[in-house]
């Protein structure tokens, strides 16, 4: 594994592969773009709860803003009443595969999930680091 990466990163489980398949196809179903174009449902989400369950979501792109996937993909969990999430990926469609969470995203899982797992693109292939590390210098101060 890389050194560049922190000392929380691990390689893939079984579960963590079976997760990545869940937010691929979720939005190979989903997209509303043909390759090479741009659309509003590009990327899909799938997050696995500490119950074992699993729950999927899909951006809304606009220009302003709009919802990332993993935050869909977030809600949808605490919309259904499980557990605290523990581990999340998002997959870009048309086969780009895992991508990183945008700077939103990575604030709002290091200052709500700490600890969630987040499965990250790298060069030797995807790995999960703790969210808490996304940010290393984040605005919220590591408890005493």
């Amino acid at each position: 594994m890389s050194t560049h990466l922190p000392a929380s990163a691990r390689p893939l489980t079984a579960a963590d592969r079976k997760l990545v398949d869940l937010a691929r196809r979720t939005i190979d179903a989903a997209t509303d773009a043909g390759p090479g174009e741009d659309g509003i449902h590009t990327m899909g989400a799938a997050v696995r709860t500490a119950d074992g369950g699993m729950h999927v979501g899909v951006n809304l792109y606009h220009f302003t803003g709009g919802p990332c996937a993993e935050l869909v993909a977030l809600g949808a969990a605490r919309a259904a009443g499980t557990g605290d999430p523990s581990v999340i990926v998002a997959v870009g469609n048309h086969g780009r595969g895992v991508q990183s969470p945008c700077g939103r995203d990575r604030q709002v899982l290091a200052d709500y999930y700490p600890e969630i797992r987040v499965i990250l693109p790298t060069a030797d292939g995807p790995v999960s680091i703790a969210a808490r590390d996304l940010l290393p210098l984040g605005f919220v101060p590591p408890a005493a």
